[in-house]
């Protein structure tokens, strides 16, 4: 199996209004808010910062924050997972340039992959 890359690449803070959770995270941490694009408002931390998203938190995952995980093959992850006690929220969606998957460790904590095309 190949080694995966493991990196923190992003993440992805839900809310079921994300509208006012992205206006707080601009006025008090000075975080640059996108224009929404299908219920998701990308951000900028800051130049040393780890950037993501505020979402409407999906009826699957309505409020918190999941880390968004680099890997070099979605599914060979989603699988070694699995056998390791995840289970598969969100299986592997296409986007224009990169896989995503949602999963739930097996102390209940959500996890992101992402895989670049």
């Amino acid at each position: 199996m190949k080694k995966q890359n493991g990196r923190v690449v992003g993440f992805e803070m839900n809310s079921q209004e994300p509208e006012k959770a992205a206006a707080f995270y601009a006025n008090v941490f000075g975080w640059e808010v996108a224009e929404p694009k299908w219920d998701y408002w990308a951000v900028k931390t800051g130049e040393d910062g780890i950037d993501g998203g505020i979402a409407k938190g999906p009826q699957d995952y309505p409020h918190g924050i999941r880390v968004q995980i680099e890997v070099e093959s979605i599914t060979e992850t989603i699988a070694q997972a699995v056998e390791n006690g995840a289970i598969i929220v969100r299986e592997k969606m296409d986007f224009d340039s990169f896989y995503l998957a949602y999963l739930v460790d097996p102390s209940g904590v959500g996890i992101g992959l992402v895989e670049q095309k």
